[in-house]
């Protein structure tokens, strides 16, 4: 990733955006999708070790909709 980076100011010159090329943009997205992906393995592991007893996933949906009203 060290490629150099173009950076948009505002009229205080503090830094608001950065532009960087495509491939790095998608890099980035791939790294971030991996990094979803260890915590979801991790979250299934801890949840196994928890030692509850699983739920059917409609259910559990249901009852995260029930409690967001």
């Amino acid at each position: 990733m060290g490629k150099e980076r173009q950076f948009l100011v505002n009229e205080q010159g503090e830094k608001v955006a950065v532009v960087i090329s495509i491939e790095e943009y998608e890099k980035i997205l791939e790294e971030l999708e991996d990094l979803e992906d260890l915590q979801a393995v991790r979250e299934y592991e801890e949840a196994k070790a928890s030692g509850e007893t699983p739920i059917p996933l409609e259910q559990a949906l249901s009852e995260i909709r029930r409690n967001r009203k």
